[in-house]
């Protein structure tokens, strides 16, 4: 296993700071990219399931309500297509 490398510590007008070399520096910049991209789709996935959760919890409100399966079928139809329309 490599070993983690240790940073170069320096003082900067009085001031501790890291020294990085051009390619340390780059890696990290990459870095702070791909996370900035990985949290974009988090939010995106967390909104997902959100709305997949609210949209499970009216289902099975509408299935545990006393209605003929006429109405139940329009009810779900309807469900189904106001959640499709938020998500357009």
């Amino acid at each position: 296993m490599a070993r983690r490398p240790q940073p170069r510590h320096i003082t900067l007008g009085g001031r501790d700071a890291v020294a990085l070399t051009m390619e340390e520096y780059e890696q990290l910049i990459a870095s702070r990219r791909q996370i900035g991209g990985q949290s974009a789709r988090v939010r995106v996935l967390a909104l997902q399931a959100k709305r997949t959760e609210q949209f499970l919890e009216e289902l099975e409100t509408l299935i545990a309500a006393d209605a003929d399966v006429d109405s139940l079928r329009r009810a779900i139809a309807e469900l189904v297509r106001r959640h499709r329309d938020a998500d357009s």
